[in-house]
């Protein structure tokens, strides 16, 4: 293969690089997408222990139902009625304890007010501001509500400039209530007087419509996605890493892929972290301010997590998410090492519709990069005796927290893996390991808005770091990278006219 010449590239094969080659190669350019490892889907994939399949950064999805707003995006993506789903309990698909008392999550903006209402009696109307509130901001953000497009404000400025944590505070003065709608803050990072409103607000309306799990794993999605982008003659390569994009004149004309040499192309969308595109290119095409901005913006945090599998027929499948918090909500990643695990999540792993017992589940606590930063040049299997130990007691601590919710677990694991933040950055590609990619901050929102645009004229960003976090997020992100190629209107009215 000899200078293959390509419409467009995409860098990345997570879901934000594959809906944007799905977007390009259904209208009709040339598209090759190049990935590293080798299996394609980034947060999307699953892996194997045991016999039993682990999802890797996706566990499940919301706005599912015919005519909502996942499922249209779906819809238009050609992958919708191939995608087998499990609808979690609408009665609670958000479990969450707090010093020993549970709060539930229900579906729908009645459903969920009446849930939390015989436990805050005095609340109700407080409850019935916060899913106003959070309902408001979905409505008035077209991309989300499928609504007018007219002067292209994605995102009021007011959801942008707020942060959730000072919005809840001013919704209710219960403090046990704030922390009940703080709760799902592990679904984005979430730092008091940091996140912004509307980070929180579309995430929570995307579930509260319905909440679904993927039967088998989330890699069915990356899955159906690639079968797509080749059906229309998309290419996609897997242990093939872009080593650097060339450039003249501010315009990208070709990458270089390793094994594969220079591979000319009409434009690129890159889906890896910013900060890695930095090091693709020539040293002098970005200013020194902008490399020095995206250099030190800060990550969310990363995870260390227990993967289980169970001894048949010995645990009840939970068709809810469970979330422990010893106290504060806000603070779950400053611990030290005597009070780690502040929190954790909890969550069974779906294989079949209407599940009896769980064959196997994940658990994972905030981690931060410092934990394992001496570590940081090694690689997977060769960490060291003191890196193992490390792990071992983690996961021992771990487990210790969930026995204490779920007493009679621990007796009912036949096996269990962990993984750290080194784990998830080698496998996922994210900067330090970083969940969710980069923090946006609602005071500094113009250094920490990671822009699709760069200045290379025809080489665009799309993945968790720009626009927002989650699977909506990214597919709405990938869509705004497309449409610097193909037309904001175009592509809208593309979507609308096929995903009805």
């Amino acid at each position: 293969m000899s200078e293959p010449r390509y419409d467009a590239v995409v860098i990345g094969s997570g879901l934000g690089g594959l809906v944007s080659a799905y977007i390009l190669s259904k209208n009709g350019m040339k598209v090759a997408v190049f990935e590293k490892h080798t299996v394609a889907g980034g947060c999307l994939q699953s892996f194997s222990r045991g016999g039993v399949r682990f999802e890797t950064g996706m566990h499940y999805i919301g706005s599912m139902g015919p005519g909502e707003t996942l499922f249209r995006y779906f819809k238009y993506l050609g992958i919708v009625d191939d995608l087998p789903l499990s609808k979690m309990d609408e009665n609670a698909y958000e479990l969450m304890s707090f010093g020993g008392e549970r709060y539930r999550y229900a579906t729908g903006h009645e459903g969920f007010t009446d849930a939390l209402a015989p436990q805050f009696p005095h609340e109700v109307e407080d409850i019935r501001r916060y899913v106003e509130t959070c309902a408001h901001v979905t409505a008035t953000s077209p991309m989300y509500s499928f609504g007018p497009h007219d002067n292209i404000a994605l995102l009021n400025p007011d959801h942008v400039l707020k942060s959730v944590s000072e919005v809840i505070d001013g919704i209710t003065s219960n403090p046990r209530l704030r922390s009940v709608f703080a709760g799902i803050s592990p679904l984005y990072g979430g730092i008091r007087d940091v996140t912004p409103l509307y980070i929180h607000s579309l995430i929570w309306d995307f579930y509260n419509k319905g909440a679904f799990r993927v039967v088998g794993g989330s890699d069915r999605i990356a899955s159906l996605l690639c079968d797509r982008i080749r059906s229309f003659g998309g290419n996609i390569f897997t242990g093939s890493e872009v080593t650097a994009i060339e450039s003249r004149d501010y315009m990208a004309e070709a990458v270089d892929v390793k094994g594969m040499g220079r591979v000319e192309c009409g434009c690129v969308i890159s889906d890896i972290h910013p900060q890695l595109v930095l090091d693709l290119v020539e040293p002098h095409v970005f200013r020194k301010v902008y490399k020095d901005r995206i250099r030190s913006l800060r990550q969310t945090t990363s995870n260390f997590s227990v993967y289980i599998k169970f001894k048949p027929g010995r645990v009840p499948y939970l068709n809810s998410n469970f979330y422990y918090y010893r106290d504060d909500v806000w603070g779950c990643s400053d611990y030290t090492q005597d009070d780690w695990p502040k929190s954790f999540l909890y969550m069974h792993q779906c294989t079949e519709p209407c599940q009896k017992f769980a064959t196997h589940a994940i658990i994972f606590a905030y981690m931060n990069w410092a934990d394992v930063a001496e570590w940081a040049d090694t690689n997977v299997g060769h960490r060291g005796e003191e890196y193992l130990e490390f792990k071992e007691a983690c996961k021992e601590r771990l487990l210790a927290s969930l026995e204490a919710e779920f007493p009679g677990t621990l007796e009912s694991i036949e096996q269990c893996w962990t993984s750290t933040p080194l784990t998830y950055r080698d496998y996922t590609g994210t900067v330090e390991g970083s969940m969710y990619g980069i923090v946006h901050d609602k005071s500094r929102l113009s250094q920490t808005m990671v822009s699709q645009r760069t200045k290379i004229r025809n080489l665009f960003l799309a993945g968790q770091n720009i626009n927002s976090h989650g699977i909506l997020g990214v597919t709405i992100g990938a869509i705004l990278a497309c449409s610097e190629l193909l037309g904001f209107d175009f592509l809208v009215t593309q979507i609308k006219e096929q995903s009805v």
